[in-house]
This record gives structure tokens, C-alpha cells and sequence, in this order.
């Protein structure tokens, strides 16, 4: 990961995280500034989606576009929980 020039607060970070988790696809980090308005930097999406693709909520496909994969709904949770973990033999 790079040194951050633009720290993020929590609540722009917020507001990307609500974003890309109400649409779950982006085709491109621009259409995803677009999306934001002028409330938030480019290079603070940037930083944002580099914290959010480390800590495995969205994923970026070869052609450029953001992926939100984080397994947050009720039922998925659950049944985790209940799911065995695989073993080889």
C-alpha cells in the first residue's frame, strides 16, 4: 500500500463504503468519484479503496472496475456459521 497524502475521515469513508455497497459494481474509480459529487477528492477514493480492497470488502476485476464482495447480509452470516470448514483427506 502507498503512503496516503489525503487521510480520510471516517465519515468519507463511510460514505464510500455506503455507496459501493448499495450499487456493488462500478465500472471504473471515475464513475465512482462522479457518483460521490464534489463532496470527496480523487485521491481520497483512492485511499479509500486501497483501506477497502485490503480488508477484503470490494475486489477490482481486470478491466478497472470495483466489485463489492463483503459478505454482510443476515443469511450469509448465519449460514457461516453454521457451515463446516473443509478438510482435506
Amino acid at each position: 500500500m502507498r503512503t496516503p497524502l489525503h487521510q480520510p475521515k471516517l465519515n468519507t469513508i463511510r460514505i464510500v463504503e455506503q455507496k459501493l455497497k448499495k450499487r456493488q459494481h462500478f465500472r471504473s474509480k471515475h464513475q465512482l468519484f462522479q457518483s460521490l459529487g464534489r463532496r470527496v477528492m480523487y485521491p481520497t477514493i483512492t485511499t479509500i479503496l486501497d483501506y477497502l480492497e485490503e480488508s477484503n470488502k470490494i475486489a477490482f476485476n481486470k478491466d478497472g472496475s470495483i466489485v463489492w464482495i463483503f459478505a454482510d447480509s443476515r443469511k450469509i452470516k448465519k449460514s457461516l456459521k453454521r457451515s463446516k470448514p473443509i478438510t482435506k483427506r
